[in-house]
């Protein structure tokens, strides 16, 4: 864990307490009970898994939290009982809450597993705001949200995004030094929590943190896991100091699970379709988003627009949910020529519909697509072989060729891409017929895969030598930090050298710059 002093005013504060929680002054430190990790909370504390905010538009902000005394209980209730508990809530201008713009209480269900989501509207557009909540005799952490700014308004982003974060495999260090560059906004990618049991998926050197329970198949065991998860002090910081924008991959249901269909067709898994189910509720229960994203038995639409001002429209995909199967078993690298089958879809027809109808109308300087997989081509054999992932946009290579064409159909101006999943770095031209025709900025794991190395082995090298349109590749964990203007949007790949132990620092492995209306990375 990095050090908390360094905290500035605009970082908001954890450690609420049953007597009330007010926002620290400038330069203070973090309560010591939110130092010291899961297991925190108060005798009679409610608020165990802290909270946070979502979604933003020019008047309002999803505010999210979710009650639990006990927040690994069996049950997955929380150690919380069977009933409805009000739950009052308050924004204000400044962060000890002396101006109060707007109260008001929610009701706390078991049916959503005690969570409360609250869609504000009538806040002012473009500003800071700081929130907090009351139920049975406490008061929550303190977050700090904003506003987007109005629909024809230039303002200036910074955007960090992150994916992959496996609990057992090492220290949410990352996230706190995320919190510390103080976006606007925060956008995840996916695998914000893995279903596998105890035991399962070691890490060279063993599993880090102590992992209990059995792989996540009921609603219960998803809401353990995600409790488990939201108990972390480094990863309650980052929500509580920006909104974020969500959107899932894999792990939060089954690993390369694909529509209705889970990672191994062959060992029948006849409660499938009701294990999807209970993913997706706890995952809404769990994640700030609005009341369109409530589920639908074993449906939830979770591709959606964010727009900030005429700056940037963040295109938010699901490519889970819809897509075909992967070709050729999962296998990677694959030659399966089944791949390049155009009316194979990783979006589903809906979807892609809803994409290239929206770039067709935007009016954004960037139009950012927030998603999972490796949308650039990928060449993973080594030599004068070839081979791809079937995972990713290379298994469904018509698909891809859909979306580029809508990005040039479109007359999109800046078409960029946000990646996750496989848990390393890279910066990629997107090409087409020879000509870049967008960038790919793909960030690492928070934890996934343990400490990584500063140093590439040979077969990593040769990624490098076999696709040139790749400018970056690495293997450490971290995050991306960005800054989007009128003229550039510039990318900062930020890494810490372990996570097995906590306090690492963090440091910039590369920088890049894409340049308004010249897409492709340049060295910054």
């Amino acid at each position: 864990m990095s050090d908390p002093t360094t905290v500035s005013r605009r970082s908001v504060l954890l450690g609420g307490t049953a007597a009330g929680a007010v926002a620290l002054s400038t330069g203070a430190a973090l309560p010591a009970a939110a130092q010291q990790g899961a297991g925190f909370a108060r005798r009679g504390e409610v608020f165990t898994l802290g909270v946070a905010s979502g979604d933003p538009a020019p008047d309002g902000v999803v505010l999210w939290t979710r009650l639990a005394a006990d927040p690994i209980a069996e049950d997955g209730m929380g150690g919380m009982p069977d009933k409805t508990f009000p739950v009052q809530w308050e924004v204000a201008e400044d962060e000890r809450f002396h101006r109060v713009v707007q109260r008001g209480e929610a009701q706390a269900a078991p049916s959503l597993g005690h969570s409360v989501h609250v869609e504000l509207t009538g806040l002012r557009p473009d500003r800071e705001y700081f929130y907090r909540f009351r139920a049975e005799g406490a008061v929550s952490p303190v977050g700090r949200t904003r506003t987007a700014p109005l629909p024809g308004a230039m303002t200036e982003l910074t955007m960090a995004f992150a994916s992959c974060a496996q609990f057992e495999h090492g220290f949410f260090t990352a996230y706190r030094h995320l919190a510390e560059e103080h976006p606007d906004l925060v956008l995840h990618l996916g695998d914000y929590q893995y279903e596998y049991k105890a035991g399962d998926y070691v890490i060279p050197g063993g599993n880090i943190r102590d992992h209990a329970g059995p792989e996540t198949t009921t609603l219960a065991n998803y809401r353990q896991r995600h409790a488990q998860y939201k108990s972390d002090p480094d990863l309650q910081f980052a929500h509580a100091a920006a909104p974020w924008v969500v959107v899932w991959d894999d792990h939060e249901l089954d690993n390369n699970w694909a529509d209705e269909i889970h990672e191994k067709p062959e060992k029948p898994q006849p409660d499938f379709l009701e294990r999807r189910k209970a993913a997706f509720q706890a995952y809404y229960e769990n994640m700030p988003l609005r009341r369109a994203q409530i589920p639908k038995g074993i449906d939830l639409r979770l591709h959606r627009r964010i727009e900030w001002g005429r700056l940037a429209t963040f295109h938010m995909l699901d490519t889970r949910q819809y897509r075909d199967d992967q070709v050729g078993g999962d296998k990677v690298p694959t030659t399966d020529p089944a791949r390049l089958d155009p009316a194979r879809s990783l979006t589903g027809a809906e979807q892609e519909r809803w994409l290239l109808t929206n770039l067709r109308s935007s009016q954004a300087r960037w139009d950012v697509l927030g998603q999972q997989v490796m949308f650039a081509e990928i060449d993973l054999a080594e030599g004068d072989a070839e081979g791809y992932n079937p995972d990713a946009w290379d298994g469904y290579v018509g698909s891809r060729q859909r979306v580029i064409q809508g990005f040039q159909q479109g007359k999109v101006r800046n078409p960029v891409v946000l990646t996750g999943d496989v848990h390393k770095n890279w910066a990629n031209d997107v090409q087409s017929d020879g000509r870049t025709v967008a960038t790919e900025l793909t960030t690492t794991s928070i934890t996934s895969g343990g400490d990584g190395s500063e140093s590439l082995t040979e077969k990593e090298k040769g990624y490098l030598r076999d696709n040139p349109h790749v400018r970056f590749y690495s293997n450490q964990r971290g995050y991306i930090r960005t800054r989007f203007t009128e003229g550039e949007l510039r990318a900062d790949y930020r890494v810490v050298p372990y996570v097995s132990k906590p306090g690492a620092p963090v440091r910039t492995a590369a920088s890049f710059v894409v340049e308004d209306g010249r897409p492709g990375l340049n060295p910054a």
